[in-house]
Order: structure tokens, then C-alpha cells, then sequence
């Protein structure tokens, strides 16, 4: 039998809207569990997104330039490697444009979720030493992964050019101050600074000529009308063997597979000297550091094996990897060089 209970002066039976009412404490028992437990479902569903395991959907690899050059190839190596060992599409995405500013600006403004990536080469920090107002900042907007590959130049001169080493090319320099003539694909970039760099070290006036690309200067070079060209090496290399162009110096420390007689200039009085070209990947600078670190692993694991090192040797180059920090104290390394080389030649680009 229900209690009777008296209220506002009324006897009668139990009343179900009653603040003391047992079904309505039943009822505010339950509300106030729910309350409760949402914050916990919410961070339980939060915690099974973050723990999807990455990728699990196509990444776009961007490269700032246009296709079939170095950087498209090694792109689309290192691609290939990722998309196997990630089991997800990797696509190339080439977007140049601006002496690759514009496909690294596309980066740097990305998602930060590991699904777009970048290849970059040296270029990355010659134009931060360079351009004043760059749509990014190399350093904040980017986290470098690993470096992959690096290709050596080489120090290239027409057959007139009374020089067949580094060392008789410093001395006729010196002799003949603004004589000697090198190209260039423009101010600012890759050949000019590393020529540069060498006239920085060498202590040689050589008389700048820019071009609109280097293939221009080369066919200059070939055509006598300039004297030498700090060349990437493949594209050199069959002007070398056909005896059109004559090849005094490689840019690294070290020889050449393609060219094993020529000798490094660091060997022929310039010991500081070296300039490899570098590619090597990025991702937007908030990119989670569980997805860099699996990045780097993979890549590590892909260049490393013997299919992309002949393929990347192929090029004149050498596979290479590293730690994320170990690469992200290149970039700074690479800053401050070109950073000095861009002053002492009074180069600066708005």
C-alpha cells in the first residue's frame, strides 16, 4: 500500500512530481551519472581516433619542381618505397614554380595530419639566405624527416680555358681578374651561389652572366661565349665524355662514380669546400611526432635498400639518410653558409 503523504495541507495518495518522490530521485540519479560519464565516453572516442593507426587514406608528396628533373625522380623512388611500405598511395604532386617557393609555400600551409608531404632540395635554405619576404619560414613552417639523396656538381669549363685543374684555373684567375665568365640559371640560385661560394674561398674575381635556365648557359658554355659552369653532374656528364666541355673539379669531399678521375675541389687548395645538392622530405612543422618518427623509419629502411641506390647512383648521386635532428642541424648548417656567401657577394632578392 502507497504511503499517504500530506502536502500543501492535502492528504492524499503519493504524487509522482514530488521533489521527495522515490522514482524522481531514481530518475536525477540517472541524469546526474550521464553527466558524469560523457566527459569520459568523449575522451574514450578521442582516444580511439588518435590511436587509428597512420595512414589510412592516399598522401600527396609535392615537389616544387617540374617533372622529369632530379627532384620529380627521386620524389617518385621514395614514393614508390612509401607506398609499399605504408600500404596507402603515395602521389606526386609537382607544383614549381617561383625557384620552388610556390609548391614549398603549398606545403608549409597544409594540414598538419601527415598526409601531404614535400621533397625539397638545397634550394630550401639558398633561398631563405637570399629573398628577404618569403611566404614561409623554412625553419618554423617545416619539419624536416630525413634526408634521402644527395648529388654532387661539377666545375665545368670550355676547352679554350688555359686550366685543366682547380688549382692552375684559381692561379689564371687571379692573374686575369674579371676575365673568366661563368653562367648561371639566374641570381639567387643553385649555381650562382655554389660559384659564388668558390670565389668566396678561392679569393677569384669571375665575372657573372645570368641566364634563364641552365640549359641556356650551358650552350653557351659549349658555344665559347662564356668559360665555365658549376654544372649539376648528369647534365655534364656526356658534354665531359664527348671532349666539348672539360670537367675540373666535383663539389663533394668525395669522387664521383660517374666521373672517378675527376678529383673533388676540396683536394686542389680549397679544403673547406663542398656542395652537394640535397633532397630530402618534409612535413607542415605541426605534424605529430609519432608520424615523423614513422616516416623517418620507413625511409631510413628505403633508402637503404640496394634497388634505390643503384637507381639514385644511377644519377650521379648517392642514397643517404638521417636522424630527424641530424638533418635539422644541416638545414641550420646550410643557413649560416649561404647566409655569408649572400653577403660577402651582395646578392639579395626582394
Amino acid at each position: 500500500m502507497r504511503r499517504i503523504v500530506k502536502q500543501n495541507g492535502v492528504v492524499g495518495r503519493n504524487r509522482y512530481c514530488a521533489a521527495w518522490d522515490t522514482p524522481c530521485r531514481r530518475a536525477g540519479i540517472w541524469r546526474n551519472a550521464l553527466r558524469l560519464l560523457t566527459p569520459c565516453v568523449l575522451v574514450l572516442s578521442s582516444s580511439v581516433a588518435i590511436a587509428q593507426p597512420y595512414p589510412t587514406k592516399p598522401i600527396r608528396m609535392v615537389v616544387p619542381f617540374a617533372p622529369a628533373g632530379v627532384a620529380d625522380i627521386v620524389a617518385r623512388v621514395v614514393s614508390g618505397g612509401l607506398a609499399q611500405r605504408l600500404g596507402q598511395n603515395v602521389v606526386v604532386f609537382n607544383r614549381e614554380g617561383g625557384g620552388s617557393i610556390i609548391g614549398i609555400e603549398l606545403v608549409a600551409k597544409s594540414s598538419a595530419d601527415g598526409y601531404t608531404l614535400l621533397i625539397a632540395s638545397s634550394a630550401l635554405t639558398m633561398n631563405a639566405a637570399v629573398i628577404r619576404k618569403l611566404p614561409y619560414d623554412a625553419k618554423r613552417d617545416l619539419a624536416p624527416v630525413s634526408l634521402v639523396f644527395e648529388q654532387p656538381g661539377v666545375l665545368v669549363a670550355h676547352p679554350s680555358v688555359p686550366a685543366n685543374t682547380v688549382q692552375e684555373l684559381i692561379a689564371f684567375a687571379r692573374a686575369n681578374p674579371g676575365k673568366l665568365r661563368y653562367g648561371s640559371s639566374g641570381v639567387g640560385g643553385v649555381i650562382n651561389l655554389v660559384t659564388e661560394l668558390f670565389k668566396y674561398q678561392a679569393k677569384v674575381d669571375i665575372t657573372h652572366v645570368p641566364y634563364k635556365g641552365v640549359a641556356p648557359a650551358v650552350v653557351d658554355l659549349v658555344g665559347g661565349q662564356i668559360e665555365l659552369v658549376m654544372s649539376g653532374i648528369t647534365n655534364a656528364l656526356p658534354l665531359v665524355k664527348s671532349g666539348k666541355l672539360k670537367a675540373l673539379g666535383i663539389t663533394s669531399r668525395k669522387r664521383s662514380p660517374v666521373l672517378p678521375d675527376v678529383r673533388p675541389i676540396a683536394e686542389q687548395g680549397l679544403p673547406d669546400f663542398e656542395s652537394a645538392t640535397w633532397y630530402g622530405v618534409f612535413a607542415p612543422a605541426a605534424t605529430p611526432p609519432a608520424i615523423l618518427a614513422r616516416l623517418n623509419a620507413e625511409l631510413v629502411q628505403i633508402t637503404g635498400g640496394a634497388d634505390v641506390r643503384e637507381r639514385f647512383a644511377n644519377q650521379g648521386g648517392e642514397a643517404r639518410s638521417t636522424t630527424r635532428d641530424e638533418f635539422a642541424a644541416l638545414i641550420d648548417s646550410d643557413l649560416r653558409r649561404w647566409q655569408t656567401v649572400v653577403k660577402a657577394a651582395g646578392l639579395r632578392a626582394e
